[in-house]
């Protein structure tokens, strides 16, 4: 096993406290209002949700992990501003492609959380430096540079994020057998890694120039989905 390979198990472990288990990915709002009745629906509610905000955050991902790369050990003051900038940018424009407010908070407490676990298991010095709670896709693209990833980890990374989070969600939701929910992410492994080919493929495009794959459904459910008192998943 490289050390690369070791660190992106590392980042996408489930278990990292970075806070990822507390939410669904918007799989307990479809299952209340009957849009995901079984592990078939499941298996669609992921592909959509892999090719629509897995897509876009794919490639944020990406970008934001080839940002950081380009600052190594040996990079000039100079350099190390531009790169900050561009990861606010980065930033900025993944807030831009999420119209909900709810799924905006969501994610920056998300990548909050996740680069206050990367500072205590892998210390980078220009952590220090970057903009407090970016979105999750932008905290785990930095986070897998900060690991010596290349983007199509980080890609990888988000992916295997946006899907197994609601296939592990399933089971509480549904009382699924987790052997259905898994292979669902199985079936989709495919897909998975083409989507992540390509988010890399893009990971030195303009940040402007980065997907927007919307799910306006998603959006409406995440918004409804705050209004509810009794959940098990934060969204």
């Amino acid at each position: 096993m490289t050390h690369g390979t070791a660190g992106l198990l590392l980042l996408a472990d489930g278990r990292l406290p970075a806070g990822g288990y507390a939410h669904s990915g918007g799989l307990e709002a479809a299952v209340r209002t009957g849009r995901v009745r079984d592990t078939a629906d499941l298996g669609r509610f992921l592909t959509g949700r892999a090719t629509t905000t897995g897509a876009t955050n794919a490639a944020f991902a990406a970008a934001a992990c080839a940002a950081l790369r380009g600052a190594g050990a040996d990079a000039e003051p100079g350099e190390e501003q531009q790169t900050l900038t561009r990861l606010a940018v980065l930033d900025t424009e993944l807030d831009a492609r999420t119209p909900s407010p709810a799924l905006r908070r969501v994610s920056h407490a998300l990548g909050r959380q996740l680069l206050r676990a990367l500072k205590a298991v892998n210390p980078h010095p220009l952590q220090q430096r970057m903009q407090q709670g970016p979105n999750h896709p932008v905290a785990f693209g930095a986070g897998a540079a900060m690991l010596g990833l290349t983007p199509v980890d980080a890609a990888r990374g988000v992916l295997h994020e946006s899907v197994s989070g609601p296939s592990s969600a399933v089971v509480k939701l549904m009382s699924a057998d987790p052997f259905d929910a898994y292979r669902t992410i199985a079936e989709l492994r495919g897909l998975l890694d083409e989507i992540a080919e390509d988010a890399a493929g893009r990971a030195l495009d303009h940040p402007e120039d980065l997907p927007s794959y919307g799910a306006p459904l998603s959006d409406h459910l995440a918004e409804d989905h705050e209004t509810h008192e009794t959940r098990l998943f934060a969204s």
